[in-house]
């Protein structure tokens, strides 16, 4: 069993995720990039350890508290093999994915998506009907393309991938840029005028 615990944190209205496994009692925050201290504090109070680090992708919003974090704590970093090299940042033995690796926290399994097109490397984190979509997908918007980095066509792509997942994955977006904080895949398709077919 799991739980997907969400902070809106930072000046830049960023959800930040705590992926919570209740058979080992461990978590792993996804995109830690503001108000470190209230992510501990949540952690503490749900009485969870965080093992892993999670990174949609590069962008200072969604990394910039990283490296305080690892002064404190000693914790895996995911991130794709592509965003790496786009990066360029020296990471401590960070764990590089490709498409469809799975990251195994306690008995919860996280698959990997390659998503291109806000960045080169950039992914979404898909679990059991869950689906964690950095700035890829926001609710009824999509991330930008005119960033370094950027590529229009792949992010038609990459939308277009994960409008064929099923119609009920909850998806949680990089920023609470939308009425709603969460949406489906389904509403996605009806209301997102990216994701037109």
């Amino acid at each position: 069993m799991k739980t997907i615990h969400t902070l809106e944190l930072g000046p830049m209205e960023n959800f930040i995720y705590i992926i919570q496994d209740h058979s080992s009692k461990t978590a792993a925050v996804v995109d830690p990039a503001w108000e470190i201290p209230k992510i501990v504090a949540l952690a503490n109070h749900q009485d969870i350890k965080i093992t892993d680090i999670l990174l949609t992708h590069s962008h200072y919003d969604h990394t910039d508290g990283l490296q305080a974090w690892l002064e404190k704590v000693n914790v895996k970093v995911h991130l794709s093999e592509l965003e790496a090299k786009f990066w360029g940042q020296e990471l401590n033995n960070p764990i590089l994915h490709k498409e469809g690796d799975i990251i195994q926290l306690g008995a919860t399994k996280i698959e990997v998506l390659h998503t291109p097109g806000h960045t080169p490397g950039s992914v979404c984190y898909y679990m059991d009907g869950h689906l964690i979509t950095g700035d890829t997908l926001f609710v009824n918007a999509c991330g930008r393309c005119d960033l370094p980095g950027g590529d229009q066509q792949q992010m038609q792509q990459s939308l277009h991938r994960l409008g064929n997942l099923p119609p009920e994955t909850v998806i949680h977006p990089g920023h609470h840029y939308g009425s709603e904080a969460i949406s489906t895949i389904g509403e996605q398709l009806k209301n997102n005028p990216f994701m037109e077919r």
